[in-house]
């Protein structure tokens, strides 16, 4: 019920809360940047590191909180155990997808060669499976075998003694054996942990969050997600809970249109009180593994024309960092409620440019033009993913 999703955490101390350390590393775009591999990359629409779309008494809440990292507008991502001892692995938490999958010592792609990789005999809790796993990302793909182990999210608590987190036991996740291209061996991160509906999870493998909850390993059958503006720390995905610190205001809730990814309904885009887009409603993905903010191709040009974005030689759309301040807020009009998108949000700054948040990318769907709202929406609006519900909560960050 929704008076129980808005309780919060009215003390923290009260209650049971696993934090990851965060992880520092030179970001993906500087890292295609160094190689000259950026343009070419962005031309193939390969901004984003994990697009899919193709192919009693009062007992103390039970919550994991799980720290991110805001890498330069690019990517979010935190660290997992897997294993006994736990082997740590840098992931990104992807609301897009549903599998978890890491490098294993079977890879023997490039990719592999410069990544943490999971050794099953190094785990004494590892139990192997006949079963093998195939996905084709946006930005690359993997093929691997699929086995089940405990993944850990654990945290310390100011001393090395206070170690507390999830151990979610067996849970089945992919060992990779090939991880071809290019893209997969400049990311940053080793792996990708998904939190979107069992529905899309590829070969019907148990996504990590239902895991957790058939467990009872968190009181509310939930998560939610702050992401920090600039290169802040602090970014958390919090499993089992919500906490108010984080947004403003009161939770507005938006259903779930279609239990797959957290897609759910669009009213209408606006510009200075102006439909520029979705102008008889749409759908939107609500994606933390999507950087920017995408929809249909026709629109996004009018968009980047509207702000005087133009292309770079990187294959950027860029824009003079000196009229940033005049832009116009972009207005996502959800279930009756406004989300102001303001030029500061969707204006990234990196390295002296002011590159444009919005991107093309056709995505067909039986409703119609599909959006995805990524990290750019999603660094302005705490957002709660509601299982038990069916629903997405929206609150501006604090």
């Amino acid at each position: 019920m929704k008076w129980l999703l808005l309780l919060g955490l009215v003390a923290l101390s009260e209650c049971i809360i696993h934090k990851v350390p965060l992880v520092r590393k030179k970001s993906l775009r500087r890292n295609l940047s160094e190689h000259g591999l950026l343009k070419d990359f962005l031309k193939k629409h390969n901004r984003n590191p994990a697009r899919k779309y193709f192919p009693q008494a009062e007992a103390p809440t039970l919550i994991d909180e799980q720290p991110l990292e805001n890498y330069l507008d690019m990517e979010y991502f935190g660290t997992i155990g897997i294993g006994t001892p736990a082997q740590d692995f840098t992931v990104i938490f992807d609301t897009g997808s549903s599998n978890l999958w890491v490098p294993s010592v079977y890879c023997s792609s490039l990719a592999c060669t410069n990544h943490n990789r999971f050794n099953p005999q190094d785990s004494s809790t590892y139990q192997s499976t006949s079963g093998t796993l195939s996905i084709t990302y946006g930005t690359g793909s993997m093929t691997g075998i699929l086995g089940y182990d405990t993944v850990k999210c654990e945290h310390h608590l100011g001393s090395p003694t206070q170690v507390g987190g999830i151990s979610d036991t067996n849970q089945i996740f992919g060992l990779s054996e090939t991880e071809p291209g290019s893209f997969l061996y400049y990311a940053p991160f080793d792996g990708i942990l998904g939190l979107a509906y069992p529905s899309i999870s590829s070969s019907g493998a148990t996504p990590v969050f239902d895991n957790i909850w058939n467990q009872g390993l968190v009181s509310q059958d939930l998560f939610s997600v702050y992401l920090s503006a600039d290169d802040q720390s602090g970014s958390v995905v919090i499993f089992g809970g919500i906490d108010s610190s984080y947004y403003t205001g009161s939770l507005n809730w938006v259903p779930v249109s279609v239990e797959g990814y957290w897609q759910i309904s669009v009213d209408s885009i606006t510009m200075n009180g102006e439909a520029i887009a979705c102008a008889e409603g749409c759908q939107a993905i609500v994606d933390t593994g999507t950087s920017l903010l995408t929809g249909p191709t026709s629109p996004i040009a009018n968009i980047q024309s509207d702000i005087g974005a133009s292309e770079n030689s990187d294959g950027e759309m860029v824009v003079s960092c000196s009229a940033v301040s005049s832009l116009p807020d972009i207005v996502f009009t959800i279930n009756g409620v406004q989300y102001p998108v303001p030029p500061s949000a969707y204006i990234l700054q990196s390295q002296g440019s002011c590159i444009s948040g919005f991107e093309g990318m056709d995505v067909p769907t039986e409703s119609g033009e599909l959006w995805i709202l990524g990290d750019v929406f999603i660094r302005q609006y705490f957002t709660v993913f509601d299982r038990a519900n069916n629903q997405v909560g929206l609150a501006p960050v604090a």
